[in-house]
């Protein structure tokens, strides 16, 4: 993963990809996973997404992974927390106030007996954000940090061919090959990208619900 990038993009501030609302898909369908008040919800890549606001509103526990320190100090200061800050080691931090913590690290430094038990995935720019040669390395580590909890997956479709990612297009395709072997996995919503992908090609947002094949209860669909 390009770290240096995105590090860069914080610190120049170019981060059109921060959007100013929850998005519509979280609060239109991330009921379907069930969770129960207090439900701990994983957020990788998180950014300083006012996702997390929404989540926390709604009464969730929240922990989150992100390399820019500068997101995390800023996602802090717009929730109004006053976070107790410590490091683990010289390339892990962490980010803590009331139901939410937050590790400032690259993902995949983070362990499942660091990030602890969670009810869900909430995967909106992570995914996205990853080129192909490190998505599979991406997904599988997710699998294996989450003990493959459920997942809330929002997607990106269009010609890649046609531009160049960040967000990068994943296709269905795509997730049966990231997922399959380990999720059923569900298309709740897929809708055209109002303006097309960076405004310069038509595209589609596909959104997913990934719950374990063993999982006791079949896949919502939508209604």
């Amino acid at each position: 993963m390009n770290t240096e990038f995105w590090l860069a993009k914080w610190r120049h501030n170019e981060i059109g990809f921060h959007t100013p609302c929850p998005h519509r898909a979280l609060m239109q369908y991330f009921s379907i996973l069930g969770l129960a008040p207090g439900g701990r919800v994983f957020v990788p890549l998180c950014g300083k997404t006012l996702d997390i606001h929404w989540l926390m509103e709604k009464g969730y526990k929240v922990v989150g992974v992100e390399l820019s320190h500068l997101a995390v100090e800023q996602l802090f200061s717009e929730l109004g927390i006053e976070p107790v800050v410590f490091s683990l080691s010289p390339e892990i931090m962490v980010f803590e106030g009331p139901c939410i913590k937050i590790f400032v690290a690259d993902i995949f430094l983070l362990t499942h007996s660091l990030l602890g038990p969670v009810d869900a995935v909430y995967d909106r720019a992570a995914l996205v954000a990853l080129p192909e040669d490190v998505r599979i390395q991406y997904t599988q580590h997710i699998i294996e940090i989450s003990r493959s909890s459920q997942q809330f997956l929002i997607c990106v479709e269009y010609d890649q061919s046609r531009l160049s990612g960040p967000p990068y297009a994943v296709m269905a395709y795509d997730v049966e090959r990231y997922y399959g072997q380990v999720y059923n996995i569900a298309s709740i919503d897929r809708q055209i990208v109002t303006g097309g992908i960076k405004g310069k090609v038509p595209g589609f947002e596909h959104i997913w619900i990934l719950r374990r094949l063993n999982a006791t209860h079949a896949c919502d669909q939508k209604s």
